[in-house]
């Protein structure tokens, strides 16, 4: 009576062994495959850290990330779980983004295509907002150089210094009394000639009389201003790399405020015009 049990216990286990000898010997694994069901973006942003749910069954922080180089230094958060995996990396394209996940040796487990929008940045003003959305694919060296700026908080109570009515409004680079505001980087080099245009509602970088000079200051197109366009190197004109989406009127609005002369500074808006802040927002 009591050999039976122990026949069946004998036989179970030289089956399981069985069972692990013919994983071992197909180059397998007692550990489930991992598979990804679902991909949530939390946040995608250009130049900005990326936060991206990868849902699933048996997941683990050994999967392999690539996207070609457009998401920098991918990894998985502590608070990954193997039902869920949180993925940061840094979004360094505009567009479109292959995102592949494989396993340690090579097996890809999920493909997918996430998009990543123009970068935009809101100034912020006592009378409202303006929006610029920014084109990094046709001005990616100014647009860099402008959102790092907004990222130190440079545009801070900076203001629009200087308005032209059919013109532009100029900021970005003097506080209360014409002061020039300390913290500029150096000069980037000149991107006029990229296909954008000084037209109104553009956005631009303000600079001297040498091509390769322009650190802060950008000015807004009140109206189509095609003369200071790319022509040739010897007429290089001024660098297009963004356009207002949102509050031009109030562009409009600040062009009607009288100006004069301060500290030998033409064109000067006789009450201060702020910028409070500035913000990447997209």
């Amino acid at each position: 009576m009591l050999s039976q049990p122990i026949f069946h216990k004998s036989l179970t286990l030289a089956f399981a062994g069985f069972v692990a000898l013919m994983l071992t010997s197909c180059g397998g694994t007692t550990e489930f495959p991992p598979v990804i069901t679902g991909v949530k973006v939390q946040s995608l942003s250009f130049g900005r850290m990326a936060t991206i749910y990868l849902g699933g069954k048996d997941l683990r922080s050994s999967l392999v990330v690539e996207t070609n180089g457009a998401c920098l230094n991918p990894s998985f958060a502590n608070s990954s779980t193997t039902e869920v995996l949180v993925l940061n990396c840094v979004a360094k394209v505009v567009g479109n983004i292959l995102l592949t996940i494989k396993t340690a040796d090579g097996q890809i487990v999920h493909s997918s295509t996430l998009t990543v929008p123009n970068p935009q940045v809101t100034l912020i003003t006592a009378n409202g907002s303006m929006t610029l959305e920014l084109n990094q694919a046709l001005a990616p060296t100014t647009v860099d150089n402008f959102l790092s700026y907004v990222a130190k908080g440079y545009y801070s109570n900076t203001l629009f210094h200087r308005v032209i009515p059919g013109f532009v409004v100029q900021g970005g680079g003097y506080t209360s009394g014409m002061v020039k505001k300390a913290g500029q980087i150096a000069p980037i080099a000149l991107e006029s000639n990229n296909g954008l245009s000084n037209t109104r509602a553009s956005v631009a970088m303000a600079r001297t009389n040498v091509p390769n000079s322009a650190t802060s200051e950008f000015f807004i197109n009140l109206v189509d201003n095609l003369q200071l366009d790319y022509k040739n190197a010897g007429s290089p004109g001024y660098a297009v790399f963004a356009r207002v989406v949102q509050g031009m009127e109030l562009f409009d609005a600040i062009a009607l405020q009288p100006t004069g002369v301060l500290n030998g500074f033409a064109d000067v808006p006789l009450t201060e015009v702020w910028v409070s802040m500035a913000l990447q927002t997209q």
